[in-house]
């Protein structure tokens, strides 16, 4: 006979005999019976199992303790208690592990987050991350799911690279030689040829360019990995090494890229409600109580666009005295971002046309010469979920932009030969994939998002 998940158990037609495997989550009763919670991690929901302590030597009824990990073999009955429709009464009971309940540091009491970030390599067994990381692995295969039934190609874009797409600087070096006493060349500089690459490399930031490559190919990519930023920021909103979906589209306007947009977080934030409900209604009831009714606003609303200077106007007029002052040409903050979601409008924003001089060098420039075609997709709790733009497919107009930034382009040729050949109207965005999942989720901190956080000063697991 095999094991049954608890999630199949749970809808099982009692009156058979079954096989459950899963840790302890708690453990009550008296001399006569005892009631153990059983989980595996495939529902947030537990099962019961009923041991009648006659049918059990006491010494292995002392060993199962919250944390511990059993195999139980019983007969799958209706529940006699609230709360479940079946249960199992115990036969047999084998311990696989167990957890001293002195040393097992999630006992049956509320732990902050600070603390679980402490035990990340415990925390995937409480319910909390359960529920998270269940959501995590529903919002990949849901993304997946778009793009493949939209026709688009998954590429792999590499995380090595000698370019840095945002112009921003903030990369992690890889090499391979000896940081103590590097080779040099003969005005002291560190002579990167001699290192495994032949010149100077980093962690990607994106994988953005070289996903426009496959895009003036194959039409509609997207790509889906870890991208890294070496910025020394500590806050609840960044981690050092993230996932990022990119896609980019060939004939894509700013309407499409638009469009696309909202097409496809309304379609991740639906497939959650279908999918993950047990998951986000415990998360509603437990941190944040209007988690569900937000995620359904987001799905039955369109999105409001508008310009970047019609948002700066709406925050110059509105009154607040923002910690950052707000003027035409200022790189929007988060708390700019979320009044006009939040407060002004009540719902998402798409904000496009942006001053060209805060934005990357490949969005196409308007013929005002001052705004680009960038986009960045804003919501409530989070603000800038989604960037992107049309890139600039001009040859000419790219190349000035390089030389204005003063930026080496002996690293972007290969970018460029895209314009010199067969170029053509193309947009794409990023959206970053733990963003995603702290609206998803309502968790106030990205740290909670991911399994393992890389933040600075912080590698730890």
């Amino acid at each position: 006979m095999k094991r049954m998940k608890v999630s199949q158990l749970l809808v099982e037609t009692p009156g058979q005999e079954v096989i459950a495997k899963g840790w302890v989550r708690t453990k009550r009763g008296n001399k006569n019976v005892n009631f153990i919670a059983l989980n595996d991690g495939s529902t947030i929901k537990n099962i019961q199992v009923v041991c009648e302590t006659a049918r059990f030597e006491e010494e292995l009824l002392k060993q199962i303790t919250t944390g511990s990990s059993l195999c139980v073999r019983g007969e799958l009955v209706a529940s006699q208690g609230s709360g479940q429709a079946v249960e199992i009464q115990a036969r047999e009971i084998q311990i696989y592990g167990t957890a001293d309940p002195e040393a097992y540091p999630l006992q049956k009491k509320g732990h902050s987050m600070e603390f679980l970030r402490e035990i990340a390599h415990l925390r995937p067994r409480t319910n909390t991350f359960g529920a998270v990381l269940r959501i995590r692995h529903a919002m990949a295969f849901a993304i997946h799911k778009f793009f493949n039934d939209k026709g688009f190609v998954y590429i792999h874009t590499p995380l090595i690279t000698a370019s840095d797409a945002e112009g921003a600087g903030a990369m992690f070096q890889v090499t391979t030689l000896d940081v103590a006493n590097p080779p040099r060349n003969e005005d002291g500089s560190i002579n990167y040829t001699e290192d495994f690459f032949g010149k100077h490399t980093s962690l990607t930031v994106s994988g953005q360019l070289e996903g426009e490559m496959g895009a003036t190919a194959l039409g509609e990519i997207y790509t889906f990995g870890p991208t890294f930023r070496a910025e020394n920021s500590n806050t609840p909103r960044h981690l050092a090494e993230f996932w990022m979906i990119e896609p980019e589209m060939a004939f894509y306007e700013i309407e499409d890229n638009m469009d696309l947009a909202e097409e496809f977080i309304k379609y991740l934030v639906q497939y959650a409600l279908d999918h993950c409900m047990d998951d986000l209604q415990f998360l509603n009831d437990m941190f944040d109580k209007e988690l569900i009714e937000r995620l359904r606003s987001v799905t039955s609303t369109d999105f409001v666009r508008l310009t970047y200077t019609e948002g700066v106007d709406i925050l110059m007029k509105s009154g607040v005295k923002f910690e950052y002052p707000v003027f035409w040409g200022a790189d929007l903050q988060s708390e700019h971002e979320r009044y006009l979601v939040e407060k002004h409008f009540g719902k998402p924003v798409i904000l496009t046309d942006y001053p060209k001089d805060i934005k990357a060098f490949y969005m196409k420039q308007n013929e005002d010469g001052k705004t680009v075609r960038g986009m960045d997709v804003l919501f409530p709790k989070i603000g800038e979920i989604i960037g992107g733009s049309q890139r600039e497919e001009s040859l000419e107009k790219l190349q000035n932009r390089i030389q204005e930034l003063q930026m080496d382009t002996r690293g972007l040729e290969w970018y460029l030969d895209s314009r010199r050949f067969g170029t053509v109207p193309h947009s794409g965005f990023g959206l970053g994939f733990e963003r995603l999942l702290l609206f998803v989720t309502g968790m106030a901190n990205i740290r909670d998002v991911i399994p393992f956080p890389r933040t600075p000063k912080n590698a730890e697991f």
